[in-house]
């Protein structure tokens, strides 16, 4: 580390205590602005040895303490690097050295808890059931009462220490609070987020010899949850001006889901990697943070001709009067279709009871109209017409009426 970067970092610790509450919120816009300062800050908290990481820590748990959203922000760009810093030293059994950035991220933890735990309390004491009545509880609900955040995670218990049982539930909690904040942040804190994506999954493994990274060898464990979280930064990358470094991560990711086989990352990388452009996008890095979407065409595809049961009526009868030439000659030769009689067909079986049955009068004048003459029709291809029996109840309303009276 140079020392002019120590200048820098000793000068921003001094410069905070002397500033007054009524101009906290100055300090803080022009804070944003300081881009040596930053690049300073990050060599510092990758120095495990320097002198400076404490109070660089305090000074940043201090910020986020604050309540002031700018400030809270300028601490949580510095997130990733401080998990890595966190994991490699837990990877290596060292915690000794990395008791501030411990405490730093416990700090930050249990302080996001508080907040979300007052947001549920003043939510229950404030909204009393007789003044909402059956209002469904909202986001467009919560906005009439001021309140801008809603929690979508937990709950969560608070820590006092991290340990190897607790250690990535507090981790998935503080990238889960980082994701929430990306809009925010600067392109540098998404560089670093792919970079330690990428350490995290393949120290240990034999693709760290193909990325050429030479820090620490050992394997560090990861959970689920937490490599959900990490591709959910990575794939916001991917649509703001990181597309190589963000490519790089969700395929180390990737690679590591694919050894723990775990599902949820795996069908996370999967759909995204599914979804991505085949060619990088050129995104403004200076420009509004979003991610693109492609709107399908409107064009419509459905047929105009409606199915109706008239058209597949009418189908069904230019079927029948188109004559069925494939059928018409055979290896032998032409040959007649017989006709097939649709009513008293000779060979007709009777139903029982009805053998010895007389015809009435009544049947009689019924069978008479409904008879169809013995020469048919012949249209001009020369097919027989075939034509549609008149029912009974056509006739009765034509008014031919029965000398009886019928029953059917």
């Amino acid at each position: 580390m140079l020392d002019e970067d120590t200048g820098i970092v000793e000068e921003w610790l001094s410069e905070f205590k002397t500033v007054p509450e009524t101009s906290i919120a100055s300090y803080a816009k022009n804070l944003k602005d300081k881009i040596s300062l930053v690049s300073s800050l990050y060599k510092v908290i990758q120095d495990l040895q320097n002198e400076l990481l404490e109070p660089v820590c305090h000074q940043l748990f201090e910020f986020y303490r604050s309540g002031e959203e700018l400030l809270l922000q300028f601490t949580l760009q510095f997130l990733p690097e401080l998990i890595w810093c966190y994991l490699a030293v837990s990877a290596s059994k060292d915690l000794q050295s990395s008791g501030c950035i411990e405490a730093l991220l416990l700090g930050v933890y249990n302080l996001s808890l508080m907040l979300n735990c007052f947001l549920l309390s003043f939510l229950k004491i404030t909204n009393a059931p007789s003044s909402i009545g059956s209002m469904a509880l909202t986001e467009g609900a919560l906005s009439q009462h001021g309140l801008s955040r809603v929690v979508y995670s937990g709950p969560h218990m608070q820590r006092e220490m991290l340990t190897a049982q607790n250690r990535f539930e507090v981790l998935t909690f503080l990238l889960l609070r980082y994701n929430a904040a990306l809009s925010y942040l600067p392109a540098v804190s998404l560089q670093s987020l792919c970079q330690i994506c990428s350490r995290i999954c393949v120290c240990g493994y034999p693709r760290q010899q193909v990325r050429k990274y030479r820090g620490i060898n050992s394997r560090i464990p990861v959970s689920s949850e937490f490599m959900v979280q990490m591709l959910t930064g990575i794939y916001y990358a991917f649509y703001n001006g990181e597309w190589d470094l963000a490519r790089k991560a969700m395929d180390d990711v990737l690679y590591r889901a694919q050894l723990e086989l775990y599902p949820e990352p795996l069908l996370v990388a999967n759909a995204i990697k599914a979804s991505l452009p085949q060619g990088a996008i050129k995104s403004n890095k200076e420009g509004t943070k979003c991610i693109q979407v492609e709107i399908t065409p409107t064009a419509s595809r459905i047929s105009r001709n409606a199915v109706t049961s008239m058209s597949i009526r009418g189908h069904r009868w230019k079927r029948h009067e188109q004559p069925d030439n494939t059928n018409d000659t055979t290896e032998s030769g032409n040959f007649v279709i017989p006709e097939i009689s649709v009513t008293n067909v000779a060979g007709e079986r009777t139903r029982n009871g009805e053998k010895n049955r007389m015809p009435g009068e009544s049947d009689q004048h019924i069978q008479g109209v409904q008879e169809i003459p013995t020469e048919p029709r012949v249209d001009s291809k020369g097919l027989p017409e075939i034509r549609r029996q008149k029912s009974v109840r056509k006739i009765m309303e034509d008014g031919i009426s029965s000398p009886g009276r019928m029953q059917f």
